[in-house]
């Protein structure tokens, strides 16, 4: 059995920071360690003996640059990228600076989606055989139960203008004459002038009895959520893959989304056609023809039901996921790492 050294955020089991690189990074710990690797979570770089694999996830590892240029020689780091901070703040170029030399001082990478790779291989002058991807996974679950109407939204995600919940609203006001509900579900305290707004918008556009806002929810709260929705709704201006795609798709849920960074990895065609539809990002016009569509279309929403209910079942799972970063962890880094 091999040892795998992990640094992971402190909030990775906060249940209010239910983040898509916190669940991540639990669910990939977790499926290593059913492949037969012993996963130690450590605090620090510093703390990890001598010669080890360590993988350090990306929110961390490229905010310290200096920590990764200690470890060089010492120990093996590969970073796990599920969003490159310059992508968060491209007008600091402090931030860019740090980045790069976080990348380049990493035995490799791993990036959540291929449009993160390329993305950092346009930006970064990184070798392409140093940069792979392990995609997300998934959890079985049972399938959503169907309301005929489909009058149920859901959007899920931190109350942040990166998320785009401004978007729906706005293409939710133009709506009203329409019979549906919709909870939007995230933590509303990263960003507070951000969900006052939307509550100001929620006010003005006549809606206040029909949009919930309700907080992170716990894992138990959100499968139940999830249980009782009819589509899934990303309005989001940035998403380096949309695991709430995959997620979704997990219980049979077709996906409305905005059509940005990895998203259409995320809700990609297969057999049957495409699990739901995608729209151009920050368009409230596009977003509402969607969700007009969807709510007025029988037969458009009953085909999109039965190939999200199709792809539920071939959907990739986490042991997928850990086989990949294992795999990436072979090829990279001078000690293989290898699961039973």
């Amino acid at each position: 059995m091999t040892d795998l050294y992990v640094v992971w955020p402190e909030a990775v089991d906060d249940p209010r920071r239910p983040s898509g690189g916190n669940v991540y990074d639990r669910e990939l710990g977790t499926a290593l360690q059913q492949l037969g690797v012993t996963v130690h979570e450590s605090a620090e770089l510093e703390s990890v003996p001598d010669g080890s694999p360590v993988l350090v996830d990306g929110l961390l590892g490229l905010a310290d640059p200096d920590a990764i240029a200690r470890a060089q020689g010492r120990l093996q780091v590969l970073l796990l990228v599920h969003m490159p901070v310059t992508l968060a703040h491209p007008d600091d170029p402090h931030v860019a600076e740090r980045e790069a030399r976080a990348l380049a001082a990493a035995a490799g990478v791993v990036t959540t989606s291929d449009w993160t790779r390329r993305w950092l291989l346009n930006r970064y002058p990184l070798s392409p055989a140093r940069v792979l991807v392990a995609p997300p996974g998934t959890t079985p679950a049972p399938p959503a139960s169907s309301e005929p109407q489909g009058r149920r939204l859901l959007c899920v995600g931190p109350l942040t203008r990166a998320k785009g919940q401004d978007v729906l609203l706005d293409a939710l006001a133009g709506l009203r004459r329409r019979d549906w509900s919709c909870h939007l579900v995230g933590t509303a305290d990263l960003d507070p002038a951000f969900t006052a707004r939307l509550q100001d918008r929620i006010t003005a556009a006549g809606v206040a009895d029909r949009v919930r806002l309700t907080g992170a929810l716990t894992r138990d709260a959100m499968s139940a959520t999830y249980g009782e929705t009819d589509l899934l709704v990303v309005p989001s201006r940035l998403e380096t893959f949309g695991m709430v795609i995959t997620e979704a798709l997990a219980r049979g849920i077709p996906v409305v989304a905005a059509d940005t960074g990895g998203v259409s990895e995320a809700l990609a065609d297969g057999p049957g056609g495409r699990p739901g539809v995608l729209v151009p990002a920050d368009d409230a016009a596009a977003l509402q023809v969607a969700l007009t569509r969807w709510l007025a279309d029988d037969r458009h929403r009953e085909r999109l039901r039965s190939v999200a209910r199709f792809r539920a079942d071939g959907l990739p799972r986490w042991s997928h996921t850990a086989t990949s970063v294992l795999a990436a962890m072979n090829q990279l880094l001078l000690s293989p790492v290898v699961g039973t």
